[in-house]
């Protein structure tokens, strides 16, 4: 069963920092993209960062010089780092993966999604 296990969410004063974690587990073949997301109440879910397998990144306006994506293929994890961080940032952080998954004799692409972690930023 592949699983995705994020951490590092918490309460933070605006201009404070954290750092997200989100580790992969399972029968994982490769891992293509990794990527943050989040949900504020009331608001669609976007997408804040993503790291690909070949080295690209890309981040939200929003968030361009304040967060940095990373991630340790070794580990099978993606890190958030969150700085200078505003009320507005507020919501819950999901990370995303896109893996190929070994079952059997079988291999399939899939993407799989985090449980969420809480991140609030109070003024």
């Amino acid at each position: 069963q592949v699983q995705l296990v994020e951490s590092g969410g918490g309460l933070v004063q605006a201009g404070g920092s954290l750092r997200l974690s989100c580790a992969a587990s399972g029968s994982i073949l490769s891992i293509n993209h990794m990527a943050w997301y989040r949900q504020a109440p009331g608001k669609q879910r976007e997408r804040v960062a993503v790291a690909t397998s070949g080295g690209g990144i890309n981040y939200a306006d929003s968030v361009k010089g304040r967060f940095t994506i990373s991630r340790d293929d070794a580990k099978n994890t993606v890190y958030l780092q969150m700085n200078s961080l505003k009320p507005e940032d507020t919501a819950v952080y999901y990370c995303n993966a896109a893996m190929t998954i070994s079952r059997g004799t079988y291999t399939y692409n899939n993407a799989y999604w985090g449980q969420g972690t809480q991140v609030t930023v109070s003024s």
